[in-house]
């Protein structure tokens, strides 16, 4: 069996907890057809609202649109927005028994106002100070709960810096992991960076590599994106290291056997580049879901690489389209 047959008999069997931080993108559409006399603005009559799941959901958006079933992890408000964002989880069918509400936080949502088709302002609402010590207890303690009764397959950390990753939570919960034998992957932002260690697969880009490892990366060749790698993983103990490079295409480094670190690197494919919005989404859900079923490392990163140009052809952020993933994994490898 090749591993696309692989990928495609065996993903719909495969369980995958997204834990991080989750988001609203709150959308408000309207014309635009005078000036407000109260201040030099734009007043925009509304004519359409629409929430969307953001953040981490849309990880869980995309492992579900692949064939996979996800389980999102992850602490909200105790608000009207909880509610909101719970009954769109139910509406699309994703498992919501990970998440805990609390009174010490806000549900983060993203208010964009749109006039006359364009992007006129953007509101934010959220708390990122890191979570209380009661709520990563019930955080840990849902997600251990879950593990322990539930088929697994592989563990998502989608961090967006709003503070649903804490240390504490990556320590606990990435040696339950190991404990069960569970594959653990990461999208990082800046300020856990150095606290994801023992982890199978990290996925910076490479601005957060950058800021991450305070080093500066001049030249996106094979020798420096190796030496960038060969720090993450002797200080942070990382099996694999996927940078993502957007025009630059993608970089892999393979530490499983100590004796013989495989890198590889290839190219972008050439696209129409439409918004790069939820491409780091899409490639660590198939990186993931790669990594869960033991696909090869050159398959890991050509699947996802193409799966992030993928999306960036949608404006705004979308899941994979399966159809048109297989049909270009085919071409791919013919």
């Amino acid at each position: 069996m090749t591993d696309f047959e692989k990928f495609r008999t065996e993903v719909s069997h495969q369980q995958v907890m997204v834990i991080g931080d989750i988001m609203i993108d709150a959308y408000l559409w309207g014309n635009v057809e005078r000036i407000s006399p109260e201040a030099p603005v734009p007043i925009v009559a509304t004519t359409k609202r629409e929430n969307r799941p953001g953040g981490a959901a849309n990880v869980a958006l995309n492992i579900q649109a692949l064939g996979a079933k996800p389980i999102i992890c992850t602490v909200l408000g105790n608000d009207k927005k909880s509610t909101d964002f719970i009954d769109l989880m139910n509406t699309m069918n994703i498992d919501t028994r990970g998440i805990i509400s609390s009174a010490d936080r806000i549900t983060t949502v993203k208010y964009r106002i749109l006039g006359n088709n364009v992007q006129l302002l953007r509101v934010d609402e959220e708390i990122t100070s890191p979570l209380s010590q009661s709520d990563e207890d019930s955080l840990i303690k849902t997600v251990r709960q879950i593990i322990d009764t539930t088929k697994i397959d592989a563990i998502i950390f989608q961090d967006y810096d709003k503070g649903n990753i804490t240390p504490r939570v990556i320590d606990e919960i990435v040696a339950k992991a190991k404990e069960k034998n569970i594959p653990t992957t990461v999208d990082p932002k800046k300020r856990n960076f150095k606290n994801f260690k023992n982890v199978t697969l990290f996925k910076p880009n490479l601005k957060e590599l950058r800021e991450g490892l305070n080093i500066d990366i001049k030249e996106v060749d094979i020798e420096s994106l190796k030496k960038a790698s060969d720090i993450l993983h002797q200080q942070q103990n990382i099996d694999i290291v996927f940078i993502t490079l957007s025009e630059k295409g993608a970089f892999i480094c393979d530490y499983r056997n100590p004796d013989e670190p495989k890198a590889i690197h290839i190219p972008a494919h050439l696209r129409s580049i439409s918004d790069v919005s939820g491409a780091g989404d899409t490639v660590i859900s198939v990186a993931t879901l790669c990594l869960s079923m033991n696909l090869d490392i050159e398959n890991i990163i050509r699947y996802s690489n193409l799966a992030g140009g993928i999306v960036c052809e949608s404006v705004g952020v979308v899941p994979i389209d399966k159809q048109r993933f297989y049909k270009e994994i085919k071409l791919l490898t013919n």
